[in-house]
């Protein structure tokens, strides 16, 4: 089994949980998932199956949409419910108004700083791990990029918000920062993944309905893992050179530093990239898993 599965992550998995569930149906091929939900999250887990989790880090890129709810006037250490939860005495009260006038300030691309319960990793552990260990855990601000931010709804101190955002953007984060934006706090309350690129949650495929069959037939094929990079279609002389990993079309001009090579049927066969002969060479070879 090679390919993309989309899965609909329910609340209280951790996203190891749901990639070991995974590989039950689908051994000895290898299973990866392309981006942490935390426990409390639902939503669009994408997984990668076989020779797909060579394109985990293709999928990371890919734009995510999330719906977040939040509560003001407190804080968290997790700056989620899972934490110690600290009222603030005297929290101003926020008008909807008020919200809605500071949401813009964090549309664009934007320094945050990530969550020390995040799963990044701190000279090789994971931020959360040495976090839960009692360790200062301060994570330098990242630049990321939030594309829009919209007000769902709002009944203080509650409101929920929908983000489209790039890579490394953290959902936790940004309610704690609008909550300190407003003098105020914000802990997360819930969060679901609706979309990561095209894979979309309608189209994810429930954890309860895992079998051998479901997998197979909800796996997507790798190109899908891709589609928003820059493609070329590859003649069958070119498709064959791939298979010895040759370099191909030396005076094609391109400004992206890798593109994907798909064949005539729209099966990726590799990731590309110009070597210092002007050859585009691969990076990432599919050929073999076609034969």
């Amino acid at each position: 089994m090679h390919g993309i599965l989309n899965i609909h992550k329910p609340p209280r998995w951790t996203s190891r949980d749901v990639v070991n569930r995974i590989n039950r149906f689908v051994r000895p091929a290898k299973v990866g998932h392309a981006g942490t939900l935390d426990p409390l999250a639902t939503g669009v887990l994408i997984c990668c199956v076989g020779s797909g989790t060579r394109l985990i880090e293709y999928l990371q890129q890919m734009p995510k949409r999330y719906v977040g709810q939040f509560e003001l006037g407190k804080t968290s250490d997790t700056e989620d419910l899972e934490g110690v939860v600290t009222e603030i005495v005297d929290a101003p009260q926020i008008s909807a108004a008020q919200l809605t006038a500071i949401l813009p300030e964090f549309v664009g691309e934007i320094l945050q700083r990530p969550s020390s319960f995040s799963a990044i990793k701190v000279d090789g552990k994971r931020a959360y791990k040495l976090a839960r260990q009692g360790a200062a855990v301060e994570l330098a601000p990242r630049e990321i990029n939030i594309y829009e931010i919209t007000l769902r709804s709002f009944e203080y101190p509650r409101f929920e918000i929908d983000v489209l955002c790039g890579a490394g953007a953290y959902m936790r984060a940004l309610g704690r920062d609008i909550g300190e934006r407003l003098d105020s706090g914000a802990v997360m309350t819930g969060l679901e993944r609706t979309a990561i690129g095209d894979f979309r949650l309608e189209d994810a495929l429930p954890l309860d309905d895992l079998s051998t069959e479901s997998v197979a037939a909800n796996l997507s094929p790798l190109a899908s893992a891709v589609s928003q990079m820059p493609q070329i279609t590859l003649t069958a002389d070119e498709v064959n050179e791939m298979i010895y990993a040759r370099g191909i079309r030396a005076s094609m001009e391109s400004p992206a530093v890798e593109v994907a090579a798909l064949d005539q049927q729209g099966r990726l066969i590799a990731i590309l990239t110009r070597r210092e002969d002007q050859r585009w060479k691969p990076v990432k070879n599919f050929a073999l898993t076609l034969e």
